[in-house]
């Protein structure tokens, strides 16, 4: 990054001074398209690749793998092998603790001796070597021919390793470094080609202004989906807390952000002493100008080496050293520096008392210290995204999407933000749409590349078709000009169902009908116009014409909603034109306390209500026999796993098929960032009322309601006796309504045939519920590592 050290107190020291033994390591991140370029540059401009290579890295023998390999070779039966590697809990470090998690195991396996033999072997070869592949990033740079170094290894596709790993690499002395290819560098690369698409002056990112309005107040309102390093649940909230104000802000947020300055107290402190309700104090004045900037804590590694420097006559070299060791947590290096400190303070003649107390905190606070340089230079990409998001949204959400393209859940996640910033998401158009995703009359329009089945051959030739002929008039003249050896039937049966032929004005179920005819008659256009164009006796100075008059759509009724959103589903991977929830948003708005993205801001252990559609469920049998199920459900903003353990299963298996809309009541469990659901209650969506309605008003309006009215409201009431309290709203002209409560013989069951009478006699939007609040329950204690997941 273009960072001034200068500016931001970042030590040259940190990274290279005479007292390291070992090589640093040098990371530079890189537009994931261009990480190739730059490797390919490097061999080249250092010598070739005699003296650059790739490092290699090993697969291990893992728990399931060491499992499957070991009972192929001594002859278990494969059903078997599969059923005990399917008992590994994917969450097990390896074979014992999977043992200690799930004791069945050992139990299946001692039911045969080749079984026993197989866990046996296992245990042992659990850990080694299977298989070498290239390492994702590691680079090793040679001063002389590797091979004088070390042996190499040719890859799979003829590539040149080190036959040892990085490890290994690091102890003969050679540099590393890693070459990463950073997602977010790609999105700023395409953000700012949209912003040129759109005529616009992209920013200039070397002289760009990092007091920016907008940038800060899109930061402290916390919105920063999408933002590099600002978006997960618990920086929100530390965001929220500490609401950054400067650059220096920002790099404080990203060294905060760890589990060492959280489970402290650290970050609690720097948030109450950034807001003036808690005082700042040094316990020295020369440390004033050292932790100004992060309000007298001890933050970065760097701070450390500085005041060891200041107050201690520690060399950078020597301060360095000193940094290792509180970062080792070593209590007999520690106990050298501190000698070493107080010896250099007294020679400052600083108070001793004083210094030991700030060597404690040193100690205290170094051991969480991060690494400035590090957090700055991610602070640079977290300030640069937010500013694109903060004044270009549009672009910026558009190569977020465009970046996560294969990923549906969070595609899911961008849309949800389109929403919450009121941008339109158009869906693909075969009239429209390039590869990727791109902005048009302040929309986001879909690129073709996120519809499954169709590669970039097809999406070129699809794009260059449409350039040099101009728009498709329908699917016979899609077909009739896109070359279908690369165009096939799999290609344009996604671009249907995904409605990426809406464009040209035909029904989807229409072209869907006509598929396979399109195709033939594309494919014989195509080929009479190849022979006409091969005719020696044909007319040089005229294009060779094929007339063939195109067959006409069959008339049959459009798909319903139902149908053509699963079939959108099923080429994206989620929803474009509409989502199964839609019209439920009465119900959910009312009966549902939590949405996917909401839920994180949820406790451990607190009861919610969450409305969606059920996604792939697993079945598995107890050790007691008893059938549970872990399935996740899924709303417009993304999915949340769920357990139903056997009681619930018992009572509401019914509802838990794929794609069934239900709300449930659970039970929140959190884990780091990773959140799931207890089931508590199941029902299917329409019937939230009847389970958590505790009041139903009725509104009248007193001049239109007659004794007649009444008497048929009087009898609705009577013929639907439940539990839940009626009240009259009663509308008088130019008076306050007029709210009655009946008496307990007109409570009611509130349920949808109930509502469809009143309407019915009343009007629409004439009755509604109030809805009763989620009762809070004690803790589940249940272990949700138990889940057999799949292999």
């Amino acid at each position: 990054t273009a960072l001034d050290p200068i500016e931001h107190g970042l030590i040259f020291e940190r990274f290279l001074n005479p007292s390291r033994i070992s090589m640093p390591d040098i990371d530079v991140d890189f537009c994931i398209e261009g990480r190739d370029k730059v490797y390919q540059y490097v061999i080249e401009r250092y010598g070739g690749p005699e003296y650059v290579c790739q490092i290699i890295t090993f697969g291990r023998l893992k728990a399931k793998a060491v499992i499957r390999d070991v009972g192929r070779a001594i002859g278990v039966l494969l059903s078997e092998v599969d059923e005990i590697a399917k008992m590994i809990p994917d969450t097990a470090k390896n074979l014992a603790a999977a043992i200690e998690e799930v004791p069945m195991i050992r139990e299946k396996c001692s039911e045969s001796t080749e079984k026993t033999q197989m866990l046996e072997i296992s245990m042992l070869l659990e850990g080694l070597p299977r298989h070498a592949s290239t390492h994702a990033a590691g680079v090793v740079v040679s001063d002389k021919p590797l091979n004088e170094y070390l042996p190499l290894y040719k890859g799979k596709d003829g590539e040149t390793l080190t036959q040892f790993d990085m490890n290994y690499v690091e102890k003969l002395g050679l540099v590393k470094f890693d070459f990463l290819g950073l997602r977010n560098l790609t999105v700023i690369k395409n953000c700012m080609e949209l912003i040129r698409n759109q005529g616009k002056t992209p920013p200039d990112f070397l002289n760009l202004d990092y007091t920016d309005e907008n940038t800060f107040e899109l930061l402290q309102r916390a919105d920063t989906t999408g933002v590099f390093q600002l978006e997960s649940s618990g920086m929100k909230d530390l965001i929220l807390r500490l609401k950054p104000g400067s650059f220096s802000d920002i790099v404080a947020l990203v060294a905060l952000y760890r589990p060492g300055p959280l489970d402290s107290g650290m970050a609690d402190t720097y948030v109450e002493r950034k807001h003036g309700r808690e005082p700042v104090v040094y316990l020295f004045d020369e440390l004033e100008p050292i932790l100004r900037e992060t309000y007298g804590v001890i933050l970065y590694q760097e701070q450390v080496m500085k005041i060891a420097g200041v107050l201690a006559n520690y060399s950078m070299a020597d301060a360095d050293g000193l940094r290792k060791a509180m970062g080792k947590k070593i209590a007999s290096m520690m106990e050298e520096h501190r000698k070493l400190f107080l010896k250099g303070a007294k020679e400052n003649n600083r108070d001793l008392k004083k210094a030991s107390e700030l060597f404690d905190l040193m100690e205290k606070f170094g051991g969480y210290g991060f690494n400035k340089s590090h957090s700055a230079a991610y602070a640079l990409i977290a300030y640069q995204t937010a500013y694109l998001k903060a004044n270009f949204a549009l672009e910026f959400i558009a190569a977020l999407m465009t970046s996560e393209k294969g990923n549906s859940d969070a595609v899911i996640k961008y849309m949800e933000e389109c929403r919450t910033h009121h941008i339109q998401v158009l869906p693909p158009d075969v009239n429209k749409s390039n590869a990727h995703f791109t902005v048009s009359d302040g929309c986001i329009r879909f690129g073709l590349a996120a519809v499954k089945n169709i590669g970039e051959a097809a999406i070129e030739s699809i794009v260059e078709n449409r350039s040099k002929d101009g728009d498709f008039k329908n699917l016979y003249d899609f077909c009739e000009r896109v070359n279908v050896g690369k165009v096939n039937k799999k290609v344009v049966e996604a671009l249907i169902k995904c409605g990426a032929f809406d464009s040209t004005q035909n029904k989807r179920s229409q072209m869907m009908a006509i598929l396979e005819d399109a195709l033939d008659h594309g494919s014989i256009i195509q080929k009479e116009k190849a022979d006409a164009q091969l005719d020696l006796f044909a007319d040089s100075n005229m294009g060779a014409q094929v007339l063939v008059s195109t067959p006409m759509l069959p008339d049959i009724e459009e798909w319903d909603d139902h149908l053509r959103l699963s079939f959108e589903k099923e080429s994206l991977g989620f929803y474009v034109s509409g989502h199964p929830l839609d019209k439920y948003e009465p119900i959910i708005q009312k009966y549902a306390s939590v949405n996917s993205v909401s839920i994180h801001d949820s406790s451990d252990g607190r009861t919610i209500r969450m409305a969606g559609t059920i996604k792939p469920l697993k079945i598995h049998k107890t050790k007691k026999g008893d059938m549970m199920a872990f399935a996740a459900i899924e709303d417009q903003s993304g999915n949340i796993e769920v357990v139903v353990f056997p009681d619930l299963y018992a009572e509401v298996h019914m509802h838990l098929a794929a794609e069934e809309i239900v709300i449930l009541e659970a039970v929140v469990q959190k884990k780091e960032n990773m959140v799931k659901l207890i089931a508590e209650k199941i029902i299917p969506i329409e019937k939230a009322s009847e389970e958590w309605a505790n009041g139903v008003i009725i509104k009248l309006d007193a001049e239109k309601s007659s004794l007649i009215t009444l008497e048929q409201l009087k009898t609705i009431l009577k013929k639907y006796p439940g539990e839940c309290p009626t009240y009259l709203n009663i509308e008088i002209d130019q008076t306050p309504p007029l709210m009655i409560k009946l008496a307990g013989d007109y409570h009611t069951a509130s349920d949808s045939s109930f509502y469809k009478e009143i309407e019915e006699l009343i009007g629409e939007g004439r009755i509604e519920t109030t809805c009763a609040p989620v009762k809070e329950k004690q803790k589940i204690k249940k272990n949700w590592k138990k889940k057999p997941n799949k292999d």
